[in-house]
């Protein structure tokens, strides 16, 4: 089975802007990636690719192909849930126990957590054996146990798989291909993630070089060029006969011998060359495209506290309910649990001035308590910014007034911060309401100005595409101050932390801290 798009160009209603143009793939079964920047056309090109939309121009084919799509947002029932419900093939079975998924969840869908309705929506997608498969962000919001399972559920699809993500993790082990939105062009590049990343990468770079060889040829011609018709000037003046004396025959001679011999047109001949030669280098350059991106090192903000230490939680136990820290509770034997108290149990935890700490660990075992804890615990004088997993909609209007409000010498930092995080400014200014991903971006970069010494990231990269992503984290990898980073992308969490925090799920009482 294989699937073809030819030719496919799509415009919105009411929109002078082309998405698609003259987009041509063959996109055999197994997974293929899609991978670019927010807005780019991946979600148009997949529900094209899946039939939930109809191209502009353009064909999908072979007729009759059903496919399906997998929405990145778990929260609404995923259609045939009630027949998947009710069903007890083997494929329900062996789904429910690859997933993990409890006999009564599709009957109290809305009670379930992120997690566990992403499970059962993955379950009914592969349930119902489309032959065209759409995964779009799939392990958005889900910890390392549940992705590991929707991992194992994707690998036994036999159609023909389209995995939108910015999930680096999950790409390497599941695509063999990747669809890549590159320079306003959509490439099908073989291999997983890393690999069509490094092949884009080496052509990025061959690019750039002979674009930058094509304008260092360009400017020495022109260069060239300005000498030679400085020297035509200078020696049309020697031929010139005015100011001889009329006496002057042996000049005289020798000007006309050089306008018989042809001098004056050998030098007219040689600019004309030039000219085409600079012509040609200039179409070299230009030839050699360089993708816009946002590659560079991000202005750097923040700072060092002169405090040793930032925040100090005691040993003992973080209740989940709120208050006090139970002292005394050990974190390794479950007094905690003893005492009837759920929670985190903790030994001494210190932030210092410069540590970057990950906090890690499953759904459920306490991440936010502990954050909300550490946060309650630094002193009102220490400059803290922290960007929740979720921004309100009263937060997202205030975050643009503020914006709006800047003088342009802040306004001008804050957007630089904003394009080094993979963003347009332009974009970010024309909005009343930015979508998710360059809400986050925003705060962060208003941060700035505020020279923070902690930075407190809940799920960071949730939102933002790749090469945001990667971005996000050379940020936080520079930051001089300190950062709390609760992420479940481990590679993230590399590049940007020297600490780790990992909550381990215990009884009863919720979960154990152990640093590694």
């Amino acid at each position: 089975m294989q699937l073809n798009l030819t030719n496919i160009h799509h415009t919105y209603a009411g929109s002078a802007r082309e998405v698609l143009h003259g987009v041509t793939l063959a996109l055999p079964q197994g997974w293929t990636g899609v991978v670019g920047d927010n807005g780019c056309g991946k979600s148009t090109l997949a529900r094209i690719a899946a039939g939930l939309m109809t191209p502009t121009s353009g064909s999908v084919g072979p007729s009759g192909l059903v496919g399906g799509y997998c929405e990145q947002d778990a929260s609404v029932a995923p259609e045939g849930l009630e027949d998947f419900a009710c069903a007890w093939d083997r494929d329900a079975i062996r789904l429910r126990d690859q997933l993990g998924i409890g006999d009564d969840w599709p009957w109290r869908y809305a009670e379930l957590s992120c997690g566990q309705q992403k499970r059962l929506q993955v379950a009914v997608a592969l349930w119902r054996r489309p032959d065209v498969l759409v995964m779009d962000e799939p392990t958005n919001h889900v910890d390392a146990p549940t992705r590991r399972q929707i991992l194992a559920a994707l690998r036994g699809f036999g159609g023909v798989g389209l995995l939108v993500s910015h999930d680096r993790e999950l790409l390497d082990a599941l695509v063999s291909q990747c669809v890549c939105f590159e320079e306003g062009e959509v490439r099908l590049r073989p291999g997983n993630y890393t690999e069509a990343s490094a092949q884009a990468g080496r052509e990025a770079a061959a690019a750039a070089s002979l674009h930058e060889s094509a304008r260092r040829e360009e400017r020495r011609l022109a260069q060239e060029r300005q000498r030679r018709v400085e020297e035509a000037s200078r020696s049309k003046g020697l031929r010139s006969r005015r100011g001889l004396a009329p006496g002057d025959h042996d000049a005289r001679e020798r000007i006309g011998r050089a306008i018989v011999s042809g001098k004056d047109g050998r030098a007219t001949h040689l600019t004309k060359t030039l000219d085409s030669r600079i012509s040609s280098a200039a179409a070299q350059a230009s030839a050699a495209t360089v993708e816009k991106s946002y590659d560079g090192d991000v202005p750097a903000f923040g700072e060092r506290s002169r405090r040793s230490v930032l925040a100090s939680v005691p040993e003992g136990l973080v209740p989940f309910a709120g208050g006090d820290v139970v002292a005394g509770a050990d974190a390794g034997t479950g007094a905690g649990a003893a005492a009837g108290v759920p929670g985190v149990r903790v030994p001494e935890l210190f932030v210092g001035s410069a540590d970057h700490i990950g906090l890690v660990g499953p759904n459920g075992t306490g991440k936010s308590t502990l954050v909300r804890e550490v946060v309650r615990r630094v002193p009102n004088d220490v400059p803290m910014v922290y960007v929740p997993q979720e921004i309100s909609p009263a937060a997202a209007r205030d975050a643009m007034r503020q914006l709006r409000e800047l003088a342009p010498d802040q306004k001008g930092k804050v957007l630089s911060v904003v394009a080094q995080l993979n963003s347009e400014p332009e974009a970010l200014l024309a909005t009343d309401m930015p979508s998710p991903g360059e809400l986050r971006k925003l705060v962060l970069a208003l941060a700035s100005l505020r020279s923070p010494q902690l930075l407190v990231m809940d799920e960071p990269g949730n939102h933002l595409d790749l090469h945001s992503v990667q971005a996000l984290e050379r940020l936080l990898a520079g930051f001089p101050g300190a950062v709390l980073l609760v992420s479940h992308d481990a590679r993230m969490v590399q590049a940007a932390c020297n600490r780790v925090w990992e909550l381990v799920p215990a009884d009863a009482a919720g979960s154990v801290l152990r640093e590694r």
